[in-house]
C-alpha cells in the first residue's frame, strides 16, 4: 500500500499553510492565475507551431506548465489532464537529484521513466528548465510532448501486451539535455538513436527546449511587471492557499460514509485471464478528501498498469471536475487530497512492470471515482458512465516514395456520458485524454493509406431520458503490402454503465476487412498485425451510456435520432418500444406521407 498526500508525502511542496491562515485578495488571485495561464497557453502555441511530429502538431498531445522555486506547480496549460501526473512527477525527479546548489542557470533537464523520473509512461518526454533572475532561481518552465516512437519493440512504443518495460523503450531517468543555455547534442543524439523516426525526435526535442526558454523569458518580464521576487512568491502562496482552502470547502460540504464503485476493465492487456476490478472508494477523513482503490485487480501482465505519476493526474482530474471544475490545476488542488493504493495492484505496479497502456486504466479509473461520487453529490451534477477507454491504432511501414520508415498513430474519442440534462457527446475524448483527432487529409497526404469511412458509430449511444454520446467509427485502407498494424482498446466485452435506469453504451468492435467474405473480428489489443495492400482496418470505438429510464425519453429526441440517422429503426423498437418508436416514426414520417414511403 502507498498513501500520497502533498503536504506529508512529498517534501519538496513544503507547507503553505501559514500564507493559507492570512487574508488575500481574490481579485488578485484571479489576476494573476490567469497572467499564468496566458503564458501557458504562448507556450503552448509555440510548441504546437513549431513541432515536426503529426502527435504534437496536430494532434496536440503535449502540454505545459510552470512551476514555483520550490517545485509546486502553478500553472498548466489547459491540454491533456494526464499530463498533469508527467510534469508533476519530472519536477519532483529533478528536485530530488538535484538540490538547489545544483540547480544552475542555463540548465535544461530531460526524462521520462515512471519508476526512475516520474514519468506515465515511455513516449512522453519531459522538458524542466530552471528559470533565473538576476542569478536567483525563481521559477521552472517545463513541457511534455507524445513521441511518436522511443525504440521497443513495437513500432509506436506502446502495445498492450508488452510485459516489462523494457520492452517498451528507450528509458531515460533525469539528466542535464543543456548546460550554460548549450544545448548537449550527445544527448539529443541517444535519444534519436534508439527511434525509428531520428530525425522527428531530435526536432521534437529541440522544440520543446526552446518553448521552456520562450516560458522563462515571459516569467521573467511577468515578475519584473509584478515588483520583483517577493511579490511574485506572496502571489503564489497566496494561489495555492486559495485553492486549497476553496476545496477544502467542497469537502467539508460532502456527507459522511464511504462511497465506492466498481468498473472492469476487458482484460489485462496480456491476452490471458479475465475482466479486472477497478474500484474507487472515496470518503472524508478530517480536513481532506480520501480516494482509495483498494479492492482493485493484481498488476497487469501486460501494459496497463498505471505508475504513480499517472494514478495522481487521474485523480486530481476526478476530483476536480466533480466539485469544482474551476479550480485552477496546482499544487494548492493536491494538498487536500490523499490517495491510497495497494501495492501490487495494477495502479500501483512494481518495477519493471510495463506501463505504455496505462491510459486505458487510468480511464477506468476516472469512471470509478466518478461512480462513486453518485451517492455524494446532487443528482443534477451526476454523469452517466462514458466510454471511459482510450482507443488507440497505428499503422507502420515503409514509405514507398521515401523508402523511409513511417508511423501514423492517433488515439480516438468515443461516447459522453449522458447527464441530468442532457444528451452524452458525440465523439469526443472524455477523463484524462484531450487529443484532437488526425485529420483525414494529413492521414493520406503523409502516409500510404486511404480513409474509407469516419463518421458516428450508429446505435452506439446507450438508451435513457438522455441517451448517451456515440462512438466514432473509423476504417483506413492500406495502399502498400507489409503495412503493420497494432492497436489497443477497451470495452469490447461490457459497455459504459447507465444511471438511473439508462442503457448501457455501445461497445467496442476491431474489424479486419469489414463487409468482405474474409471479415475477421479482432480482439480489443492486437500488436503487429501485417495487411496486404488492399487490406482494411475498421475501428468501432465504444459509446456512453444513458441517463434516466428510456420510456421518459422525449419522442421529438428520438425522431430527431431517427431522422438523422444516427439510430437505426430496429434499434430504437429494441431500445425505446414499439409505441415510443411508433410515435417517433410519426414524426419523422408525417402521416400525409405515410401512405407513399
Amino acid at each position: 500500500m502507498f498513501e500520497v498526500s502533498t503536504v506529508s508525502a512529498h517534501s519538496l511542496h513544503e507547507s503553505h499553510a501559514t500564507s493559507g491562515a492570512s487574508a488575500f485578495d481574490p481579485i488578485a488571485v484571479e489576476v494573476f492565475t490567469n497572467r499564468l495561464l496566458a503564458i501557458t497557453e504562448s507556450m503552448a502555441s509555440n510548441m504546437m507551431r513549431a513541432s515536426f511530429s503529426p502527435q504534437i502538431k496536430e494532434r496536440h498531445d503535449f502540454s505545459v506548465g510552470i512551476f514555483d522555486h520550490l517545485g509546486r506547480l502553478i500553472a498548466q496549460g489547459t491540454h491533456i489532464p494526464i499530463h498533469l501526473g508527467s510534469l508533476l512527477g519530472a519536477m519532483e525527479a529533478v528536485r530530488e537529484r538535484y538540490c538547489s546548489a545544483e540547480i544552475r542557470e542555463g540548465d535544461v533537464y530531460i526524462c521520462n521513466d515512471p519508476y526512475a523520473a516520474g514519468g506515465t509512461h515511455l513516449p512522453d518526454i519531459s522538458i524542466v528548465t530552471p528559470i533565473f533572475l538576476d542569478g536567483v532561481l525563481v521559477a521552472f518552465a517545463a513541457n511534455i510532448g507524445h513521441h511518436s516512437d522511443i525504440g521497443g519493440a513495437t513500432p509506436g512504443s506502446t502495445s498492450a501486451r508488452a510485459r516489462t518495460i523494457y520492452e517498451e523503450g528507450l528509458r531515460i531517468p533525469i539528466l542535464r539535455v543543456a548546460r550554460s543555455h548549450e544545448v548537449d547534442d550527445d544527448v539529443i543524439a541517444l535519444v534519436a538513436l534508439n527511434s525509428r523516426l531520428p530525425e522527428e525526435r531530435a526536432l521534437d526535442l529541440r522544440v520543446q527546449i526552446a518553448t521552456n526558454n520562450h516560458g522563462a523569458t515571459t516569467m521573467r518580464s511577468l515578475i519584473n511587471r509584478m515588483g520583483g521576487v517577493s511579490a511574485f512568491h506572496k502571489a503564489v502562496d497566496d494561489v495555492l492557499a486559495y485553492t486549497s482552502r476553496r476545496l477544502e470547502h467542497r469537502i467539508a460540504a460532502l456527507a459522511a460514509g464511504r462511497h465506492s464503485f466498481t468498473t472492469w476493465l476487458d482484460d489485462d492487456g496480456s491476452g490471458e485471464g479475465g475482466q479486472v476490478a477497478v474500484t474507487a472508494t472515496v470518503f472524508v477523513e478530517g480536513s481532506r478528501l480520501v480516494v482509495d482503490m483498494a479492492g482493485t485487480g493484481p498488476e497487469s501482465r501486460g501494459a496497463l498498469n498505471v505508475a504513480a505519476s499517472a494514478l495522481r493526474a487521474t485523480v486530481y482530474y476526478s476530483v476536480k471536475a466533480m466539485l469544482d471544475h474551476d479550480l485552477m490545476a496546482n499544487s494548492g488542488l493536491a494538498d487536500a487530497i490523499v490517495i491510497r493504493a495497494p501495492e501490487g495492484s495494477i495502479v500501483n505496479p512494481r518495477a519493471p512492470a510495463a506501463c505504455g497502456a496505462r491510459t486505458i486504466t487510468c480511464q477506468r479509473v476516472a469512471g470509478a471515482i466518478f461512480g462513486a461520487f453518485r451517492t455524494l453529490l446532487p443528482r443534477e451534477r451526476l454523469i452517466a458512465s462514458g466510454n471511459d477507454t482510450l482507443p488507440a491504432i497505428s499503422f507502420s511501414g515503409t514509405h514507398p516514395v521515401s523508402s523511409r520508415f513511417y508511423l501514423c498513430g492517433e488515439t480516438l474519442g468515443g461516447g459522453g456520458g449522458a447527464r441530468a440534462d442532457a444528451d452524452g457527446m458525440d465523439a469526443i475524448h472524455v477523463h484524462v485524454t484531450n487529443s484532437r483527432n488526425l485529420p483525414t487529409e494529413v492521414l493520406e497526404n503523409e502516409f500510404p493509406l486511404h480513409v474509407d469511412l469516419y463518421g458516428l458509430a450508429v446505435d452506439s449511444g446507450g438508451a435513457g431520458q438522455h441517451r448517451g454520446g456515440l462512438g466514432i467509427v473509423r476504417q483506413v485502407r492500406a495502399l502498400q503490402d507489409g503495412t503493420i498494424v497494432s492497436s489497443r482498446s477497451d470495452s469490447h466485452l461490457q459497455g459504459a454503465e447507465g444511471f438511473d435506469g439508462g442503457g448501457e453504451g455501445g461497445r467496442g468492435r476491431l474489424l479486419r476487412n469489414a463487409g468482405l467474405p474474409n471479415e475477421e473480428v479482432l480482439a480489443s489489443k492486437v500488436t503487429h498485425l501485417v495487411l496486404a495492400k488492399g487490406e482494411t482496418i475498421r475501428i468501432e470505438t465504444p459509446g456512453g451510456a444513458g441517463f434516466g429510464r428510456p420510456s421518459l425519453r422525449d419522442v421529438e429526441a428520438i425522431a430527431e435520432d431517427l431522422r438523422d440517422e444516427i439510430l437505426s429503426a430496429n434499434a430504437c423498437e429494441r431500445l425505446y418500444g414499439t409505441e415510443l418508436t411508433e410515435q417517433a416514426r410519426n414524426l419523422v414520417y408525417p402521416s400525409s406521407l405515410a401512405e407513399t414511403r
